[in-house]
């Protein structure tokens, strides 16, 4: 099939394809009570097995190197009372003023988030406010709504505080957002078994749940069989849980995702020949967005930095064959040029059926729901296989998505 045809093909894949009876009883509303005992399915070239997290060491190729994404989920969720007793959820998305997300949250006084809100109607042009303790200090926060574009509103947070910054702002006033299929409030545990142990970097509103079942048992075990482990940041939005609603999937519009990864990681990846997995498809995106980068930067060397983005179908447009390690040194070529340690970019990328991966050679991920896609990014890398895969799980008592159990893929 020509690259057309396969572009062809999968403009028109159906959502339907996707599709598989997930019974509520089945979906994990909570955590097992330790990270690392899940059960594991383990997927290698065809052939089925079954085992438990912990022995995860012992069931990776020598040498692999493992890549985790180290955001962290952000108590995204600020409620506010009107006067007149209504209810307004504000559910924060992404930084708009300032555009960066560790300047956003390092602002005092004032920033400006791009947000869903909750009982919109209701709320016309007053500015809401309610009082939080800050470190001990009473501080009022406000929200003034500005514009309103593409179903989110513009959101203006101020307070009346020179020292507290946006992060203990959220940290004091927001509610920690859980999956909305768990179908329950946040409960106290959630607040640590919803993050990884690794979680580093401020910005996610879900988590990378195929990194939950990771202990420092399990890190232990991975250092003393030399695999190594390196990561990146990629904050995970709400569209994550966007199911895929249009007839086909050309029309399906993917959410834009900020990723972040450092000058070392690149080089780690050019020097890393074997088996590279990635724990999580928040991972596997930003892996697979780092090569098109590349691609685009062999074409435009001099383009400026919001300039770096990934579009939704652009590996789908792209005709040259371009080896991955040529790719990311134009990555590296890029920061050194721009004296810069971190790569910044965002990505759109969508990956189903007829995608090729250029970066990823296996994958840790949790069972997704029907019709999303992320079950599209998994049935391109297992191709129908999926399907066994999957009703294997729901013959054998496999807990699914967030709190679930795990799968690994190799290939």
């Amino acid at each position: 099939m020509s690259d057309k045809e396969t572009t062809k093909a999968v403009l028109n894949l159906s959502a339907q394809a996707l599709d598989y009876e997930l019974p509520d009883e089945r979906i994990a509303k909570y955590p097992l009570a330790n990270r690392d005992e899940s059960k594991l399915l383990v997927w290698k070239n065809g052939n089925i097995a079954d085992s438990i997290f912990n022995s995860l060491s012992e069931l990776l190729p020598e040498n692999s190197l493992l890549v985790f994404n180290n955001t962290k989920v952000i108590r995204a969720r600020l409620q506010f009372q009107k006067q007149t007793g209504a209810r307004i959820e504000i559910f924060c998305l992404d930084p708009l003023e300032p555009a960066d997300y560790q300047i956003s949250f390092q602002q005092t006084e004032s920033c400006t988030w791009n947000c869903m809100v909750g009982n919109l109607k209701k709320w016309k042009q007053e500015v809401l406010q309610k009082e939080i303790e800050v470190d001990g200090e009473a501080v009022i926060l406000k929200a003034e709504k500005l514009l309103q574009a593409d179903g989110n509103v513009q959101v203006k947070f101020s307070w009346n505080s020179s020292k507290a910054e946006f992060a203990s702002i959220i940290e004091a006033a927001g509610i920690l957002p859980i999956p909305p299929y768990l179908n329950r409030e946040t409960e106290e545990d959630d607040l640590e078994r919803y993050q990884t142990i690794y979680s580093k970097i401020k910005g996610s509103v879900a988590a990378p749940t195929a990194g939950l079942h990771f202990t420092d048992r399990v890190f232990d075990s991975l250092k003393s069989k030399n695999i190594e482990c390196a990561e990146v940041t990629l904050h995970v939005g709400a569209g994550t849980f966007k199911p895929v609603k249009s007839a086909t999937i050309a029309d399906h519009e993917m959410h834009a995702e900020q990723i972040i990864v450092t000058r070392e990681f690149i080089e780690k990846l050019i020097q890393h020949s074997n088996h590279l997995i990635a724990v999580g498809t928040t991972s596997i995106r930003t892996l697979e967005s780092l090569y098109w980068l590349g691609v685009q930067l062999l074409k435009h060397p001099d383009a400026f930095p919001h300039e770096l983005k990934v579009n939704q179908w652009a590996p789908y447009q792209n005709e040259d064959k371009i080896p991955a390690k040529q790719a990311l040194i134009s990555l590296l070529d890029y920061l050194s040029k721009n004296q810069l340690s971190f790569l910044i970019a965002s990505t759109k990328i969508i990956i189903v059926p007829g995608y090729e991966f250029q970066i990823v050679d296996g994958m840790l991920t949790n069972f997704h729901q029907p019709q999303s896609t992320l079950l599209l990014l998994i049935s391109a890398f297992l191709g129908d296989d999926w399907k066994r895969v999957y009703q294997h799980a729901l013959d054998h008592d496999y807990r699914f998505l967030s709190y679930g159990d795990s799968n690994l893929y190799l290939k």
